[in-house]
Parts: C-alpha cells; sequence; structure tokens
C-alpha cells in the first residue's frame, strides 16, 4: 500500500475516532439549573431541579379578592425554546391573573440531566411544580411540544387543570416536522458533529422555521441562540424523540378528548413547520366543544409573532374557566 493511501485511512480511522469520542462525550454531558431571568428561581424537585417565575396578583391577594383575579394562567413553551418565548405575551395576562411560566426539564434555566425527558416525566415535573406554588384549576397553555406536557399534566393530576390551550402543535408527527438539517441533528454520531460546531448564523437560520415566513426576529434571535446553546445535545435529542413516541402512542386530540376539560386551539395560519396548518388545526374537531382559532399572518410562534391577538384569545377564554361550560 502506498504512503499517501496510508495517511488517508490512518486521517479517517482518526476521524472516526474523534467522532465517536465526540459522541461519548456529548451524550454525558449534563448542566445544572440556573436562574437566567429577573425574578425566576429554582425549585428542586424530584426528578430534577426545574427554573420557574411568577408574575401577577400573589397567592395572598388572590385569596382576599378572588372576585377581582382570575384563575392562574400556566406557559409551557416549544422544544428548544424556554421561558422567554413569553415575554411578550405576559404583560397582557398578569393584570388579574397569576402567571406561572416553567422551563421545561432540558430547556432554558433548569437542569439538563441524562434521563427524565419523556412528556409523562415533564408532566409529573410540572405538576411537582404547580403543587409546591399551590397551584390549582389552572388554565394551562402549551405552545408546540408544551401542549403535548400539558396533556400529561392533565392525565395525571386533573385537580390542577381548569382547561387547555393548544398553539401550533399537531396531533401527531404526520402532520409535518422539523426541517431536514435539524432531522440530520439526530443521527447518531453526524448529529453530535453538527452539535459541536453549527455557527450561530446556521442556528438562527434552523429557528426561522418556527415564525412566519419573512418574520423579522429582531432583538429575539439572539434569545434562540441562546435557548439553542442552554440545552444539551441529550436534552435535545431525547426530548424530540420522546414527543414523537408520545405522539404515536397515543394522538394529542385523542388526549384532549380523554381529558375532559375545555380546549381551546390556536394555529398561525402561516405556521411553516407543518405541512397544512389548516387540517392540523381542524384536527381537534374531533374533541367535544373545542374553540379553534387561528391568527392570519403568524407563524408557529403566535405568542412571540403576534402576541397581542393571542393573548386577547387565551384571556377571552380564560374568562369562562368555572363556569363548567366548554365554550
Amino acid at each position: 500500500m502506498s504512503r499517501p493511501w496510508k495517511v488517508l485511512i490512518g486521517a479517517l480511522v482518526a476521524l472516526a475516532i474523534l467522532l465517536a469520542v465526540n459522541a461519548i462525550v456529548l451524550d454525558q454531558q449534563t448542566k445544572s439549573a440556573k436562574v437566567t431571568v429577573s425574578g425566576g428561581r429554582i425549585l428542586d424537585l424530584p426528578g430534577g431541579a426545574v427554573q420557574v417565575v411568577e408574575q401577577g396578583p400573589t397567592i395572598a391577594r388572590v385569596a382576599r379578592h378572588r372576585n377581582a383575579a382570575g384563575p392562574p394562567i400556566v406557559l409551557l413553551h416549544c422544544f428548544g425554546c424556554s421561558l422567554h418565548w413569553w415575554d411578550r405575551m405576559v404583560p397582557l395576562l398578569d393584570k388579574r391573573h397569576r402567571v406561572i411560566r416553567i422551563d421545561l426539564l432540558g430547556f432554558g434555566g433548569s437542569e439538563k440531566p441524562k434521563s427524565g425527558y419523556s412528556i409523562s416525566d415533564q408532566g409529573r415535573l410540572v405538576a411537582l411544580a404547580l403543587g409546591k406554588l399551590g397551584v390549582q384549576g389552572a388554565v394551562v397553555v402549551g405552545h408546540s411540544m408544551g401542549f403535548d406536557v400539558a396533556t400529561a399534566l392533565t392525565a395525571q393530576s386533573r385537580e390542577l387543570v381548569d382547561r387547555l390551550v393548544a398553539i401550533d402543535e399537531a396531533p401527531d408527527p404526520g402532520f409535518g416536522g422539523l426541517p431536514f438539517l435539524a432531522k440530520l441533528g439526530f443521527t447518531p454520531v453526524i448529529g453530535q458533529a453538527i452539535w459541536r460546531v453549527v455557527p450561530d448564523v446556521v442556528i438562527k437560520d434552523g429557528y426561522e422555521r418556527a415564525f412566519a415566513p419573512g418574520h423579522d426576529l429582531g432583538d429575539f434571535s439572539s434569545q434562540v441562540v441562546d435557548d439553542f446553546h442552554a440545552m444539551t445535545y441529550t436534552s435535545y435529542d431525547r426530548a424530540a424523540a420522546d414527543t414523537d413516541d408520545y405522539e404515536r402512542q397515543e394522538p394529542l386530540d385523542a388526549r384532549a378528548r380523554s381529558a375532559l376539560v375545555p380546549l381551546l386551539v390556536i394555529f398561525g395560519t402561516e405556521d411553516q413547520l407543518w405541512d397544512d396548518p389548516k387540517a392540523a388545526a381542524q384536527a381537534y374537531e374531533d374533541v367535544p366543544g373545542a374553540m379553534i382559532k387561528t391568527i392570519p399572518g403568524a407563524g408557529h410562534s403566535p405568542n412571540v409573532e403576534k402576541p397581542v391577538k393571542t393573548a386577547g384569545l387565551i384571556l377571552k377564554f380564560t374568562a369562562r374557566s368555572g363556569t363548567g361550560g366548554r365554550s
């Protein structure tokens, strides 16, 4: 064998070893919880430590003035996101409502352990957090993956949930999903290599699918980069796979039917993640009494793109809380 071939083979072997070592290192990486938002705090819970932040009327004020304060609103973010994806909506919700935002395990300021990312595990962790905060009868709003967690929470701890709101989450993976490059990131070894070297500009481009075509992220572009880097490869990989598994076991519309709570479904008409966002929204029509609303011009994240319109729909739906009706 000639020397050039020996050098090439040696280089390929070395590269393969480096890729394998990188994959092992990233799969073992963990991160501790830390506060990333003003007023945030860390709750150490069985299963992991999560960051929460509360705004609006305090528990004491709600107890004294029940007629003046509405039910608590719990906000659960999307995959690859954080509680900051609600920043623009909170000032529109917290005048009469106690608003609780939670970073799901593996995202934002919450802990990134080696395991515990199943939707059922996430639901239990949210239930523990709400229990520690003294929350019951909440309107639980889930953006994308956050709605999966909301359905698990409702199934496990019905007393915590009075109403459900789904924002741009199709009932199952058959409606579309992440773009090719994002899917490539889940490929063993190759995914870990991409994770190690992906530049910020590519991260921003990847997140553009979470918004309407041509939407200007402005200052929020730095937030999506921060949220990407906050994850570990394990939380990124396992959370996506476990979400798909959860939906394949039972689609979200069926889970919402079983929940027996009023449901509001909000979809942006320009959602780029689903092949047909209108069909994805209408898939929830089999849930008795479900209210389905669309927001023209919004993409997958109307809570960021159209916060006033999104908050208005949620507040109108929330105003009916406790009436026992579905609409």
